[in-house]
């Protein structure tokens, strides 16, 4: 008899730590393609960014970085555009990951993805490199002296390539701390065509609305992998940020 009720106490147990096991997977999501249904496993905040190690129901479990995220551990979360990094150093945590990725569009809403009539997501092999992913502003500014307009850059892009050009913007995305480097979109109200949205990498640093002086060299069709394309773009820019902007 005792026996026996040592084997029904054991096999309850084993029964609970089963259903424990199954609540513990990410929740199933009729996810599109290329969409990333995640559990957060365990979060460091830093300046700018929250760094997240996940995992998914595959069994797959991984860091992602992104600016700050309002999660804990357990909490699901929802992206579908990435980059992926190998060997990144944080020098704020004084760690490197073998791999991360940089997410664009975390959240904590599906994107969606249950919306059979919902627009699809961005296919990421073209997300980055589509100007639309900023939206044009309404906004004039005065050419600089000696410099270019964004779309003399965009009309001239390939007799540009390789040189130091000049262009004044304004920020309309920022984003910090990337691979070494600052990832700024501006804009200055002219075009060439659907572009009229230029790319910046930089070190000296801003913030969106600012009005800037870019110098830094002309460079084309970067592709830095993970649909992170530009037909044009300036590198490793000098930044003057204008008074009162």
């Amino acid at each position: 008899m005792r026996s026996t009720l040592f084997f029904l106490g054991f096999l309850s147990l084993f029964i609970l730590a089963s259903c424990e096991k199954k609540e513990e997977k990410v929740q199933q999501v009729n996810a599109p393609a290329g969409a990333h249904v995640v559990k957060v496993e365990d979060k460091i905040d830093a300046k700018d960014y929250s760094y997240l190690q996940v995992s998914e129901n595959n069994g797959r479990k991984y860091w992602i970085a992104a600016n700050k995220v309002d999660a804990v551990k357990g909490d699901i979360l929802y992206y579908t555009k990435s980059m992926e990094m190998k060997n990144f150093p944080s020098p704020t945590l004084k760690k490197t990951f073998e791999s991360i990725l940089f997410v664009d569009d975390i959240t904590k809403t599906p994107h969606n993805m249950n919306n059979p009539n919902a627009v699809p997501p961005v296919d990421p092999k073209t997300a980055h490199s589509q100007v639309m992913a900023t939206p044009k502003i309404d906004i004039n500014l005065e050419h600089v002296k000696n410099g270019k307009t964004i779309a003399q850059i965009y009309n001239n892009m390939d007799m540009l390539n390789g040189q130091m050009v000049k262009v004044r913007g304004k920020v309309v995305k920022y984003n910090p701390e990337i691979m070494g480097r600052n990832w700024i979109h501006i804009q200055d109200g002219t075009e060439s065509g659907s572009n009229y949205d230029l790319m910046v990498t930089s070190k000296d640093q801003t913030s969106v609305g600012q009005i800037i002086i870019v110098e830094g060299k002309i460079a084309t069709n970067k592709d830095f992998g993970a649909g992170y394309t530009y037909k044009v773009m300036i590198e490793d820019a000098n930044l003057t940020v204008e008074k009162g902007s």
